[in-house]
């Protein structure tokens, strides 16, 4: 792969409005680049390299991986450290790298959950396929009825004093786990940063808890899928391309999801109103999941340069009047298209 040598710009820091994360130190990019499904072994190394470069210039500090994103499962972590060695290997210090483990990752009885084992196992593979020392955040990345809490948070705990995370996380969380999870943290001396849900003018249900919940102790959220795997933005409003995840069975998003007469109204709807603030229907998707103080960023997947400097445009215009939000609201259903 030939690439010139990279060189950031200069200006790459100067219009971005950093967001602090809960009441920590540390602050996120508005707008995070999100790596799963879309950096895989099925992607073009080159075109990966651009979009990671080009992100970089645009002011987005903050990658975020977990041991499983690919496919196949790794590939994402690995593709990433490569980028990091060849383009990234004097600016570190300026990137935050996240990563989760939680999922199913290798065969047998240690390679899912919330174990000790499987979690700290899984941070010392992702650090090897990234081919760094640390990774800035580690999540735990779903609940695990089958582990004790107690045992799940102390391997986060665990990480951060051994020095191979900066900061621990947890994902899709419930409002109550994510309270009990915080305290036993404190116990132990390592604060809970940040929480990471789905989030998208269709998926709404952080706002039956998680919202109030992250307010009080303090931390972030980082909103994943708030296009809803593409579902909010202009994509497929004249059919389902081929080319698209709808298109080609994803298993996140199916053509029936896409054809649904109720989201096609919805949809429309709302990219009449993104019309009228002058943005596309995806900006205005954007603008809406950061507009709670809670969300530090909102991670968001891209397949080109284009796409990418497309979202971050939704930074020019984050504010909505209290009449756009009612009217948002008619058309920005929980559970549309599931």
């Amino acid at each position: 792969m030939s690439m010139d040598a990279y060189s950031p710009a200069a200006y790459r820091f100067a219009n971005t409005p950093y967001r602090r994360v809960g009441r920590s130190g540390l602050k996120l990019s508005p707008i995070s680049l999100g790596l799963w499904q879309n950096f895989g072994e099925n992607r073009d190394p080159l075109t990966l390299r651009t979009i990671v470069r080009r992100a970089f210039d645009l002011g987005i500090t903050h990658f975020d991986l977990a041991n499983n994103y690919g496919p196949p499962p790794g590939s994402a972590e690995t593709h990433i450290g490569r980028i990091l060695d060849q383009d990234f290997s004097n600016h570190r210090d300026e990137l935050v790298i996240s990563t989760k483990a939680g999922y199913e990752m290798w065969d047998g009885p240690y390679g899912d959950g919330g174990s000790r084992k499987y979690l700290l196992s899984s941070l010392d593979q992702s650090l090897e396929r990234l081919d760094l020392d640390y990774v800035d955040i580690f999540y735990h990345h779903r609940e695990d009825p089958e582990t004790p809490l107690e045992e799940t948070m102390g391997a986060l705990d665990q990480a951060v004093r051994s020095g191979k995370a900066l900061y621990v996380g947890i994902s899709n969380y419930s409002p109550e786990k994510t309270r009990e999870a915080a305290r036993i943290l404190a116990d132990m001396g390592t604060p809970l940063l940040i929480h990471q849900p789905s989030y998208s003018m269709f998926n709404r249900h952080i706002e039956n808890g998680l919202l109030k919940t992250a307010e009080e102790l303090g931390i972030g959220l980082a909103a994943f899928s708030p296009l809803q795997q593409g579902l909010l933005t202009n994509r497929y409003m004249s059919g389902v391309p081929q080319s698209s995840r709808a298109g080609s069975s994803s298993p996140s998003l199916s053509e029936k999801q896409a054809r649904d007469p109720e989201y096609q109204k919805r949809v429309r709807g709302l990219s009449d109103i993104a019309h009228e603030r002058g943005q596309s229907l995806a900006q205005m998707a954007l603008a809406w999941a950061l507009r709670h103080p809670q969300v530090s960023t909102a991670l968001v997947g891209t397949s080109s340069v284009h796409q990418l400097e497309q979202n971050i445009q939704t930074l020019h215009k984050l504010d909505f009047t209290d009449e756009e939000l009612r009217r948002i609201d008619e058309f920005a259903i929980d559970g549309t298209a599931r």
